[in-house]
């Protein structure tokens, strides 16, 4: 049983519990410490609900960091994004691997950084990419590999939420407001929150890099600071096109992620929110369904595959398979398939092309 602790992920944070619930259902790891609070007797409060001894908590990040390195074998970062670069550079600076929530840091100098005192310090830096850990994009993934589908002439990708159809980021929302906010957030909104899963679930999926790109980003809801709602046109390294749409302002709208890849001889698609199929349309025959579970399923999905076919897999088995990559890699000590930190790089780097590309009237912009 591994040991980890928790940064941030205290009263009224939702990712946390996200986490702690995932890591619980992957039964590799024990929270064994944490600071989860700026506030110590709020860290205190929960650590004690969650069984964690009262010596093993801390005021500061620093402090745990310090005082825990070669007692743990790994933190996970799940602080608001402002936090995400000092409380993950004090991780590595004291030999700890971390698992840190998306989007990874406020730009891609920071980012980059990080990366590198992870290979100075020999320790495994991960970003916590939920969508890659569902059995049916490791379905979708094996089968563009394989060849199923030709080569990729079209990518389509989605992600409409209507929790921020309203501006409730001025209403005491904890989760808007920090959101919501250009110096907490790191300079989007939606964007980094949704749209950063677009980014890195469409070349997992597909092997296909990124080259340039032309982006507008809107702020739908009157007197928001950031945006709400982006649409993304995409150039490929093999040719290929994209179109990729994120919103949180589209109403109505739950956890709308649907992804869309057409190629030569076929097309796939996969919606999040019916997540144990997948859409097969080869050319010049009738669609399928793939259902997990099922023997056309590859060994990666079956792999990934919790459940008996028919009783729904979700969110926290995916993020729980996340996990369990991550934590063979620190059993094994070589790199498993888990959303790293050079992902994160690449996540962010490509907010940064998308808001110089905004705000240059939808310019294409080289991503370099």
């Amino acid at each position: 049983m591994l040991k980890y602790a928790m940064i941030g992920g205290g009263p009224g944070a939702f990712v946390g519990e996200v986490h702690r619930t995932a890591l619980a259902l992957n039964g590799q790891a024990k929270l064994v410490a944490g600071c989860f609070s700026r506030d110590l007797e709020k860290t205190r409060t929960l650590g004690a609900e969650l069984g964690v001894a009262e010596d093993r908590l801390y005021a500061t990040p620093e402090e745990l960091s310090r005082l825990e390195a070669g007692d743990i074998d790994f933190a996970v970062v799940v602080t608001s994004n402002e936090a995400h670069y000092p409380n993950v550079k004090a991780c590595l600076e004291n030999g700890i691997h971390v698992m840190c929530d998306k989007p990874f840091t406020h730009t891609s100098a920071q980012a980059e950084e990080l990366v590198e005192l992870a290979r100075d310090r020999g320790v495994f830096l991960g970003v916590s990419y939920t969508y890659a850990g569902y059995p049916m994009v490791r379905q979708m993934r094996e089968m563009i590999l394989r060849g199923d589908i030709g080569a990729v002439r079209f990518i389509n990708c989605e992600y409409p939420q209507g929790w921020l159809a309203e501006m409730l980021e001025t209403t005491g929302h904890i989760q808007a407001e920090w959101r919501a906010d250009p110096v907490r957030s790191g300079g989007t909104l939606s964007l980094g929150d949704v749209g950063s899963h677009i980014e890195y679930l469409v070349p997992h999926v597909t092997g296909l890099k990124v080259t340039r790109l032309a982006a507008r980003l809107d702020s739908l809801v009157e007197g928001r600071l950031l945006d709400d709602n982006g649409t993304i046109l995409t150039e490929y390294d093999t040719g290929a096109r994209g179109m990729y749409w994120y919103s949180q302002a589209a109403t109505g709208m739950v956890n709308g992620l649907k992804i869309r890849v057409f190629g030569e001889t076929g097309g796939l698609e996969w919606f999040q929110e019916d997540p144990d199929i997948l859409h097969h349309m080869p050319l010049g025959e009738s669609a399928r369904k793939i259902r997990r579970g099922t023997p056309d399923l590859t060994p990666g999905a079956m792999a990934y595959s919790h459940t008996p076919p028919g009783h729904p897999e979700g969110w926290l088995l995916a993020f729980a398979n996340i996990y369990t990559s991550f934590c063979n890699t620190l059993v094994d000590g070589e790199a498993v398939d888990f959303p790293t930190g050079e992902d994160g790089v690449r996540g962010v780097r490509f907010m940064e092309v998308c808001l110089e590309s905004s705000k240059n009237d939808t310019a294409w912009i080289d991503m370099t």
